[in-house]
Parts: C-alpha cells; sequence; structure tokens
C-alpha cells in the first residue's frame, strides 16, 4: 500500500469546545506512544476521513504535525453512528527501529475440497492473529489458505499458518484458525481443542482491533 500521509495542526481548544471545531470541518485527534507524549492536533474531516476508511488497525499512516513527521498506527476511531462520520482518533506513534505488536486480519483464500465436495460448512474460528515484527514489516493482512481442508473435520492451525520470518505470531500455535464442518455438527466444533466456532458470511471483515487511549480532552469535559 501506498505510504499514507495525514496533515494536522496542534490543538489547544479541549474539552466541549471541540463541538466548534467539528462544525468548522476539522476532526479532532490526539497521538501518544513510548517516546511521543500526548499531543492533541486537528485534522481535516474530509480528507482524514477518506484516508482512514481504507487503513486498517496494521496499517502504518504518517502523520505531518506543523512540519513533524511521526509514523503511526490507529489506535480508536469513535464515531457518530446516527451521522455516520467521525468524532475522534486516537494515534499509537512508533519507532521504526523497534518491534511492536500488532492484530491484524485474517484473509481466507482458495476453495476447501470439503465445502465444494461434501458441502461442508467452513468455520472461521479466528479472525485475526497477533503479531510481533518492525513497522516496516507489519502486514496489512494475512492469507490463510484453505484448499488443505479437503474433508469435513480437517482443520487449521496457528503453528500451520506461513508468514514471513520477518513476523512472529503470538497467538497459541495449537489455537484452531478454520476448520471444516458438516452443517449439523456445526455446535459439536467447539469440541475441537482450541475451537470456539463462529459462522462468518464471506467477505465479512472483523471490527478494528483498538487499545483505549486515554484522552485529555475527555477529562476536561469531566471537571466542567
Amino acid at each position: 500500500m501506498d505510504k499514507v500521509v495525514l496533515n494536522a495542526t496542534k490543538r489547544d481548544v479541549l474539552g466541549k469546545q471541540v463541538k466548534a471545531l467539528r462544525r468548522a470541518g476539522k476532526l479532532p485527534a490526539v497521538i501518544y506512544g513510548r517516546h511521543t507524549e500526548p499531543i492533541s492536533i486537528n485534522l481535516e474531516a474530509h480528507a482524514a476521513s477518506q484516508a482512514l476508511a481504507k487503513l486498517t488497525s496494521s496499517s502504518l499512516v504518517t502523520l505531518n504535525i506543523d512540519g513533524t513527521e511521526y509514523p503511526a498506527l490507529v489506535r480508536e476511531k469513535q464515531r457518530d453512528f446516527i451521522k455516520n462520520t467521525l468524532l475522534h482518533v486516537d494515534f499509537l506513534a512508533v519507532s521504526m527501529t523497534e518491534t511492536l505488536r500488532a492484530n491484524v486480519r485474517v484473509h481466507f483464500i482458495g476453495m476447501s475440497g470439503a465445502v465444494k465436495d461434501f458441502n461442508a460448512v467452513m468455520v472461521h474460528n479466528l479472525e485475526q492473529l497477533e503479531v510481533e515484527c518492525l513497522p516496516n514489516d507489519l502486514p496489512e493482512r494475512i492469507d490463510v489458505d484453505v484448499t488443505s481442508l479437503e474433508k469435513p473435520g480437517d482443520s487449521i492451525r496457528v503453528r500451520e499458518v506461513h508468514v514471513p520470518d520477518t513476523i512472529r505470531l503470538l497467538n497459541d500455535p495449537d489455537t484452531v484458525v478454520a476448520v471444516a464442518t458438516f452443517a449439523k455438527v456445526e455446535e459439536e466444533v467447539a469440541a475441537v481443542p482450541g475451537a470456539e466456532a463462529v459462522v462468518t458470511p464471506t467477505g465479512t471483515e472483523p471490527e478494528l482491533s483498538v487499545e483505549r487511549g486515554k484522552k485529555e480532552e475527555e477529562e476536561a469535559e469531566k471537571k466542567k
């Protein structure tokens, strides 16, 4: 994916006064990290919303804050679901020379013989995998090929998922990622060690995994 750069300016307005910024077309946000003190910022709401809609929780984004660039990950997006607009965004600043941990979306590919030839049901037990790697090696998704599931009862475990040598999977190696089963015994899939079956419609993506950050504007609201 091409480098995503969002231009931002430092923000002094906090608390309930940020509503005026939103009316003016600004999107309040904050960036923080291990080596970065929290910085309250403003983004252009329209441009930022379009760019952020294409990013996942493992997508790197560069924040250009008054001329200084900060590589970061999206950690939380607060949304007004009635108006379908973003209200606030948390960014986690990262060091490009230090490993990080993140949840990466699983993308299932291929055609299972169990589904094609035996009319089995594909059960996706994991929709994300936790990884550790350098920021530049962080994938936006991890492909899992289900072609190896040739008959009902076949499964793929974390230890069988292929990733580059630069990426380390942190999930339990014995955890089931996907399993092929007959619909009538779907409720028995949980008996497979490590499996908690959830049938996911084709094309459905998991919700972003986020870590809630502390926002100084929320603290300011509580004090009012």
